[in-house]
């Protein structure tokens, strides 16, 4: 199964609470209170999404972190490769491939060509996308239908009981 890791989910959480202040330095504590992750885990994502180039850090009094450029300009390709690693399917899917029985191997481009359509979604959604999806992004279900807003069930009406709380 495809599946991003819970720091990289978190990393993400980060990015959406900065890309909601573009024109504000937040430190990491304010970070950590408004996501709700523990300040160590912050701190720790801060500086890979800033070594990975994805946030700024501003020091003084009124530091803290900012994105390095805007939501717009920050894709889920982006934000995967700095916290997940190297993107790829398979091994013969990774820029630096090195597999033995990739010269005899009947799937190899098949997989290469789910990885390049996979790339292209990850590098068409932005992290404005991630912040504040398109309407076009529907909420699925698991089974990958699309879920319809349910209208609320109504209450049931209160049951009858007299003053001692027993009913009658």
């Amino acid at each position: 199964m495809l599946r991003i890791s819970r720091l990289t989910d978190y990393g993400t959480m980060i990015l959406v609470h900065l890309a909601a202040r573009p024109d504000e330095c937040c430190p990491a504590s304010d970070v950590a209170a408004h996501t709700r992750l523990a300040l160590p885990t912050v701190q720790k994502l801060l500086k890979l999404l800033a070594r990975g180039d994805l946030v700024r850090s501003v020091r003084g009094a009124e530091g803290g972190y900012t994105l390095a450029r805007p939501a717009s300009g920050i894709s889920a390709a982006d934000i995967l490769g700095v916290l997940e690693g190297p993107l790829g399917l398979t091994e013969c899917s990774t820029e630096s491939h090195q597999c033995e029985l990739e010269a005899g191997c009947q799937v190899s481009s098949a997989w290469q060509k789910l990885d390049r359509a996979i790339r292209r979604a990850l590098d068409d959604i932005s992290l404005a996308d991630l912040a504040e999806p398109p309407r076009e992004f529907p909420v699925l279900n698991l089974s990958g239908r699309s879920l319809q807003a349910r209208p609320a069930t109504p209450a049931p009406p209160p049951r009858n009981r007299n003053r001692t709380g027993a009913r009658p």
